[in-house]
């Protein structure tokens, strides 16, 4: 199998087994450099569990997957677990399990808003301001895919859209890929250049406004919820199609956050939690 210049991983007929039962099949995908694409589907579709086959935490039952030489990855996680009780500040936070020179620290940190923050408490941030911390620490290797696995919950809506357009600003500033997991069906359309619906299997995928108009999406999510996802029209009825339609326009407007996850779940709230000894990211994986 051969990687385009300017992919970062690849898969060709990617499949899981787990305790005889197939959790993922016919997995095909390239991720390219500079792209943002999301990963959006039920829970217990196989989300967080195929991220973890694409950093090398779990091993394929079958097919090919490939990454490119000395792929660096970041992650930033759901949320962080973290004993409030534990006095960590940020730069120390930073700094786990290794330690990063102070200069490096302090630009990750202006880099996403927190320039000034290193001595303050990580357990007295706000939501919002820990995320932003997360990422930092993410890009501290200098990632070429970074990972958000459901990273803006629990953020409000202001918060949620500071948050993607930082994503966006981070994207164009190193010209880094962008892989993310979300439930944010209505930010997904406009924060990303392409979608992948999964369900297993992945159902469809392309730009987000022909993946919105696929029969396999809208035999997924429903035809009407109302409210801030009436534009997309997306409800949470599954009926499980295996058709696999591609479309691999990139129309998209910009206007705008792997786990260890429990074995025999992809539960993706309960599998995305960073803890204190967590390395910052994955630079070493896929060497």
């Amino acid at each position: 199998m051969t990687l385009p210049a300017d992919a970062l991983i690849r898969t060709e007929g990617l499949r899981l087994d787990r305790g005889g039962q197939r959790v993922l099949w016919d997995i095909d995908l390239t991720l390219r450099r500079g792209e943002v694409v999301t990963i959006v589907g039920p829970n217990g579709s196989g989300k967080t569990t195929l991220l973890r086959l694409l950093i090398g935490a779990l091993v394929p039952t079958a097919g090919r997957l490939r990454r490119a030489p000395g792929l660096r990855l970041g992650y930033v996680p759901q949320k962080l677990r973290l004993d409030p009780t534990l006095p960590l500040t940020v730069d120390r936070f930073l700094g786990l399990p290794r330690r990063v020179p102070a200069d490096a620290a302090a630009r990750a940190l202006q880099r996403v808003g927190m320039a000034g923050a290193a001595g303050r408490q990580v357990a007295a941030l706000s939501g919002g301001q820990t995320q932003r911390v997360m990422l930092a620490r993410a890009l501290l290797g200098a990632p070429d895919l970074l990972i958000l696995d459901e990273a803006t919950q629990g953020l409000d809506q202001p918060g949620e859209a500071a948050f993607y357009r930082l994503i966006d600003e981070v994207r164009r500033t190193l010209g880094c890929g962008v892989l993310m997991v979300s439930h944010d069906l209505h930010v997904v359309m406009s924060a990303s250049d392409r979608v992948i619906c999964l369900n297993g299997h992945i159902c469809c995928e392309g730009a987000p406004q022909a993946v919105s108009d696929a029969p396999e999406y809208r035999a997924l999510f429903g035809i009407g919820t109302g409210g801030a996802l009436a534009l997309y029209q997306h409800a949470h009825d599954h009926h499980h199609d295996h058709g696999h339609e591609h479309d691999h326009g990139h129309g998209h407007d910009h206007d705008h956050g792997p786990a260890h996850a429990r074995p025999d779940t992809d539960s993706e709230g309960a599998d995305s939690e960073g803890t204190v000894s967590e390395g910052a990211g994955f630079e070493g994986a896929g060497r």
